[in-house]
């Protein structure tokens, strides 16, 4: 992610441990952060919500109040709530190969207008579906995500004429793309916790259960008790993706995770229910942005 004046700005090195870059727009703020040194227990906190994405090395971070302690890593997000603070490790960085993140703080006030909106348009301003939630979100961004955030570090950083209506867009589709996130992650956790059996949910826990199993749509719309066209047009509704793409993203993020854990890649490809590694390959690097077997060289 370089642009002519973002490198400017970048090369004015003033500390070794995040230094900072920022650029301003109306309801956020993109920073770039570098750290040239190893270090530890670096404190970052904002009163805002603060969505972080790793652009290079490597990045331990500890919330004490959630108790969680793991690395942060390239095409990774991490998204701290208002005023819920972090310490962060920099075990990696150096003078020649710094440790770089990129993080959006974002309005409260702008994330309610976007939620607002979702809920309005996909008819659920009675019931609201899309609300965030002051939670840690920590996950794999896909290529989609990826782009959109190379698209908002030129906008922020380069002069434009319609810079500032540009810049809410983008701010629109990552908050859209955050409240669908965690609006599916909360969805299946309080399903399994409370035991709730609403018709979509049940489907969506039967497809997480049988990962391995080729998609069953005749059966999902049993489970659902909805027709073929009323099952895809709900599920579409509230998780904006279709079943078959759902199923693929969470065969992706489970092998990314088991991929962490040292497992073959063979192994994984196999057990989650893919045909051929080749194929397998494709699309992990295509969501994640770098090949299966690069993942667990990263946690060394």
């Amino acid at each position: 992610m370089h642009t002519p004046q973002l490198n400017k700005h970048r090369q004015q090195l003033n500390v070794l441990i995040e230094n900072k870059v920022t650029f301003a727009a109306d309801n956020s703020e993109l920073s770039i952060y570098d750290t040239y040194q190893n270090a530890q227990k670096v404190a970052l906190h904002s009163n805002e919500l603060l969505f972080c994405a790793m652009l290079s090395g490597k990045k331990v971070m500890h919330v004490a109040s959630c108790q969680y302690h793991k690395a942060f890593l390239p095409h990774e997000s991490f998204v701290l709530a208002p005023k819920q603070g972090v310490l962060i490790d920099f075990p990696q960085a150096s003078l020649n190969a710094p440790t770089s993140c990129l993080a959006i703080e974002i309005s409260t006030e702008k994330i309610n207008q976007v939620a607002d909106a979702l809920n309005i348009e996909q008819r659920f301003a009675n019931d609201a579906l899309f609300a965030y939630v002051p939670e840690l979100v920590h996950s794999q961004h896909n290529r989609q995500t990826q782009q959109l955030l190379q698209r908002m570090v030129q906008l922020f950083s380069e002069p434009d004429e319609q810079r500032s209506y540009l810049i809410d867009l983008s701010l629109n589709e990552l908050i859209t793309r955050l409240l669908q996130q965690q609006s599916r992650d909360l969805l299946l956790k309080h399903s399994r916790k409370l035991q709730l059996t609403t018709p979509v949910q049940n489907a969506l826990l039967y497809i997480e259960e049988h990962l391995s199993e080729a998609l069953d749509i005749e059966k999902l719309c049993k489970i659902a008790c909805m027709s073929r066209s009323k099952f895809y047009q709900q599920f579409k509704l509230a998780f904006g993706t279709s079943p078959a793409l759902w199923q693929q993203q969470l065969r992706l993020k489970k092998a990314y995770s088991l991929l962490q854990q040292g497992r073959a890649v063979s192994q994984v490809c196999y057990e989650l229910g893919f045909n051929c590694p080749s194929h397998f390959s494709r699309l992990f690097k295509h969501a994640f942005g770098a090949p299966p077997t690069s993942i667990a060289k990263q946690r060394h």
